[in-house]
């Protein structure tokens, strides 16, 4: 198989609403694009969620981060592609490239995933998938973004609270992946987006929450544009994500 095979091509279309007040593409909705044609990609080489639950398995998102040159336009057709980089016994590093119209590369994403045992909620291994056959789809594209870092959040109090709500859950019973990126963007002002571009979003997941869970959400500025938040369950409770956020 060749390296081109191995990368799963999606064309797209930032629909009037899918685009924020400044007509471009949110970064909720691309992620929520990105995590498709990882599943579209996935499902077409055997190893898909449909899949995966008829043996008690599903994928989970643990890290995600994206960084972006420019957003696509309202109404403006652009391309994801995906690939798998590397496969280790719990995890698996899946990357994605962001195409305009014109065939430019305006953007990447980097992406941690592990596979999870429906009853346990345990991580299972992934070099057992298909007797390892997922290993056929490493693919040595390269990405030069930088990989998810670690992010530590000091802030003693929350600045946002609320109950996640119908909206907030996924068909796993717990809130979505993106759900958590939406809620974090809205910590800041309209001003900023006004004044800076929001360049590099990183997330790293470590808890579920569900319908009914209060999510407390604390925030530092690390300066430079740059800042660091947490999602805990009630105030001071369990971590449940962490984020860096970076505008220019």
């Amino acid at each position: 198989m060749s390296e081109k095979e191995k990368i799963g091509t999606y064309r797209l279309v930032a629909e009037p609403f899918h685009v924020d007040f400044s007509g471009r593409l949110t970064l909720g909705v691309l992620g929520n694009h990105l995590l498709n044609c990882a599943g579209f990609h996935a499902t077409e080489r055997g190893f898909g969620i449909a899949t995966l639950n008829e043996e008690n398995y599903t994928w989970v998102l643990s890290r995600l981060a994206i960084e972006m040159d420019e957003m696509p336009r309202q109404y403006e057709e652009f391309t994801v592609q995906t690939w798998i980089e590397n496969v280790y016994r719990l995890f698996t590093d899946r990357n994605f490239a962001v195409t305009d119209k014109d065939g430019r590369r305006i953007g990447y994403a980097r992406s941690v995933w592990a596979m999870i045992n429906l009853s346990t909620r345990k991580p299972a291994d992934l070099l057992s998938l298909n007797g390892g056959g997922i290993l056929d789809y490493v693919c040595d594209e390269p990405c030069p973004i930088e990989k998810p870092s670690r992010v530590k959040v000091t802030a003693g109090e929350p600045v946002a609270t609320l109950t996640a709500r119908y909206s907030d859950i996924d068909v796993n019973g717990h809130v979505n992946s993106v759900r958590y990126i939406e809620h974090i963007l809205d910590l800041f002002p309209l001003d900023l987006y006004r004044e800076r571009r929001l360049r590099r979003f990183e997330m790293a997941y470590v808890s579920e929450c569900y319908y009914g869970d209060e999510l407390s959400f604390y925030l530092d500025e690390a300066g430079g544009g740059e800042y660091r938040a947490e999602v805990r369950k009630g105030a001071g409770g369990e971590v449940a994500c962490r984020a860096r956020v970076m505008f220019e």
